[in-house]
């Protein structure tokens, strides 16, 4: 079994629904960067612009400030560092920083500079499933067509990867991710988690963040009340165990050494399984 590549998060940001900007100076974001390195992350991935839902934007130059220096210093420790932006501005900076990916989690859509820059630094793009800012992207929940929210995450995806091609992203650089979280409700996240089929038959690795999300934090409720964001990581550990079963390329992650152990664990039970056959 091949067994996922772990993207640890450092979010240089205020206001993070995961973190609550504990991370927010350049000094603790290297510092927990590097740390997430030694818990075993394959890569790291710097955001200096929060995407939980009612989020508004940063400036470019804010976003800027953010991240440069942190991915500057990760990549020179010799990290593999993806940079989280939606701005073509911010990719071009951070590709010249030390980024070897840019996670895009609107797939192209904020910034229709965005395909060309990346297809200029033949960089890894991560095209996430989008419609809509933080803001307001409650209002595009609504998946009613034919397959409900499976079909429209792939046939909206597949728009986004012809998008790429005629850009010249080259095809082995591409890597998609299904958005759980983003416009979209709790049912609409376990649907996807259940049959991520029709995605996968697209022909592109697959990235996933499920780690301390808010339809986590409601699955587990009790007494009406979300389990706090603290306290959703054996929900995501499980996850973990299930999604790299179904080969996914990458999983997003916070704790990174709770899903190193738990793959560990898978990678341990397939060599006995190769043993016995």
């Amino acid at each position: 079994m091949e067994l996922p590549r772990l993207m640890g998060v450092v979010n240089v940001t205020p206001d993070s629904f995961s973190d609550g900007g504990r991370w927010f100076t350049p000094d603790a974001a290297i510092a927990h960067g590097l740390e997430l390195l030694g818990e075993g992350a394959d890569v790291i991935d710097i955001g200096g612009e929060s995407t939980r839902p009612g989020a508004t934007r940063p400036l470019a130059t804010e976003e800027l400030d953010r991240v440069v220096p942190v991915i500057t210093a990760l990549a020179a420790r010799g990290a593999t560092v993806s940079v989280d932006t939606m701005r073509a501005e911010v990719a071009e900076a951070a590709i010249a920083a030390g980024a070897e990916i840019v996670n895009d989690v609107s797939g192209g859509l904020a910034d229709p500079r965005m395909y060309d820059v990346v297809a200029a630094a033949g960089s890894t793009y991560v095209a996430m499933h989008w419609r809509a800012h933080a803001d307001h992207m409650r209002d595009f929940a609504v998946y009613d067509g034919p397959g409900g929210v499976v079909t429209a995450v792939r046939d909206e995806l597949a728009a986004r990867v012809d998008a790429m091609l005629a850009a010249g992203i080259e095809r082995d650089r591409i890597v998609l991710d299904p958005g759980l979280g983003f416009a979209k409700r709790p049912e609409h996240n376990w649907q996807l988690l259940r049959d991520l089929g029709p995605v996968r038959a697209l022909g592109f690795p697959l990235l996933v963040g499920v780690s301390r999300k808010s339809f986590l934090g409601t699955l587990l409720a009790s007494d009406g009340s979300p389990r706090p964001v603290g306290e959703r990581e054996h929900a995501n550990t499980a996850l973990t165990v299930l999604l790299a079963q179904q080969g996914v390329w990458g999983l997003r992650v916070h704790d990174v050494l709770a899903a190193k152990d738990a793959l560990r664990v898978l990678e341990r039970l397939d060599e006995e399984e190769a043993v016995h056959d």
